[in-house]
């Protein structure tokens, strides 16, 4: 996603609205033409960090089976796609396509839709949140989301570039991160050393660090949002997606409230529902520290109430592959931000100064750990995958759907990941 160095920011509106679901501003090599998504059928999927399995699966026609092609109908095709392609265009802002020329889809949600785009001028592509402004949802977060992003300039935040509102839309022109997620150039890389991790962790504590001195707290820091800006080796690190984001008072005197966040990266005094700090914001970098050296979760359970009071007792180990060959250093640094009194944890500025983070491991081992993190990710998706199907044959586990109806009984505003639909 590049990006000029200048940020072009409008007054904020008097009536702010953002998408109480979330799009990740992303792509990849994936990513299709939106002319291609816009008639592609909608299909159920499961998405685990990068590993897609499909819950409804059916077999492929055989080609043999399938009837030949006929030219006039393959013109009748192709005039149908033009048309729509000519009716998707024209629903834009013409504020935004004078200047912006729309390339792919990327996400959807129930509440937007997440675009790449080319700027006509400069040729640079962006991405753009196109929120329905409709919804009571996206009103209740509009102005947290917005106001965060009108406020921070960090190199490892991403940036908002621009923003246009008309009657039943927002859009919102961010960076564009082409280098994918977290987790997905783990896996793809082949080499994976606990000084890999520090300089991982370098760029993200300073982002939170920034963050926590301007009174913002993420309250839904996990892989999923910290993307790669580009796809080189030496690319930076990006904090993505503040929907669930609260701006307050700064020298971390500010309590919240609200119950919010991803299960298995809440925090226990948020479960608790105490007025609660910033400090949420190291515990959940304590969880995405573990999952970064082992492909594993410190807390993972199908079972919603035993996960809650796993995560309450501060139940977890360093058992089993890879920790063996994981310094002590490092299991130090996790310990301490996985700390259940808040008031004990360590912040983003002395998370900065642990010895782990500062040597950058220079006293660790550098054994490759990237095969057991692999096997533990693929491990832990093809188990999702099988719970998932098992859950739409017999009433034995809940099906993902019923998984987030459950927590939303509880005031636990889950985002599922990427929101496609």
């Amino acid at each position: 996603m590049g990006c000029g160095s200048s940020k072009v920011l409008p007054e904020p509106p008097k009536n702010c609205c953002v998408d109480f679901v979330k799009a990740v501003v992303k792509g990849n090599k994936k990513q299709k033409l939106f002319e291609e998504e816009s008639l592609k059928p909608p299909g159920k999927k499961n998405y685990f960090w990068g590993v897609y399995c499909s819950s409804d699966a059916q077999e492929p026609t055989p080609p043999a089976a399938q009837p030949p092609k006929q030219k006039h109908k393959q013109g009748d095709q192709e005039v149908t796609k033009q048309n729509k392609v000519a009716k998707y265009r024209a629903k834009f802002d013409p504020r935004v396509t004078a200047r912006y020329n729309i390339k792919a889809l990327i996400g959807r949600g129930s509440f937007s839709r997440v675009v790449r785009v080319e700027h006509r001028a400069t040729k640079q592509p962006f991405a753009i949140k196109i929120i329905e402004t409709k919804a009571k949802e996206g009103r209740e977060v509009c102005e947290s989301e917005l106001n965060v992003l009108r406020r921070v300039s960090h190199r490892n935040i991403i940036q908002l570039m621009e923003v246009f509102e008309s009657h039943e839309r927002v859009y919102m022109v961010m960076e564009l991160a082409t280098g994918g997620e977290l987790f997905d150039r783990i896996i793809a890389k082949g080499s994976f050393t606990e000084r890999d991790a520090t300089r991982v962790l370098q760029m993200v504590l300073d982002s939170i660090k920034y963050l926590h001195s301007l009174g913002i707290t993420h309250r839904d820091l996990k892989p999923e949002n910290l993307l790669y800006y580009h796809p080189g080796v030496d690319s930076k690190i990006l904090v993505t997606d503040f929907g669930l984001a609260s701006s307050g008072n700064k020298a971390g005197d500010w309590l919240m409230r609200t119950t919010c966040g991803t299960p298995e990266y809440i925090a226990p005094e948020i479960l608790l529902r105490k007025p609660y700090t910033n400090a949420v914001d190291a515990w959940a970098l304590g969880v995405i520290t573990y999952i970064m050296l082992s492909g594993s979760m410190p807390f993972e359970e199908e079972n919603r109430t035993r996960l809650y009071r796993m995560i309450l007792k501060g139940r977890y180990s360093f058992a089993g592959e890879p920790w063996p060959n994981v310094s002590n250093l490092a299991k130090d640094f996790i310990t301490r931000l996985l700390t259940i009194d808040p008031n004990d944890r360590m912040t983003a500025s002395q998370a900065l100064k642990h010895p782990w983070i500062v040597t950058m491991a220079a006293s660790s081992s550098m054994k490759n750990l990237h095969r057991s993190i692999s096997q533990n990710l693929m491990r832990r998706a093809s188990s999702r995958c099988h719970s998932s199907k098992s859950g739409h044959s017999s009433g034995s586990n809940k099906s993902r759907r019923n998984w987030e109806k459950d927590l939303l009984e509880r005031n636990l505003k889950y985002q599922p990941h990427h929101e496609l639909q």
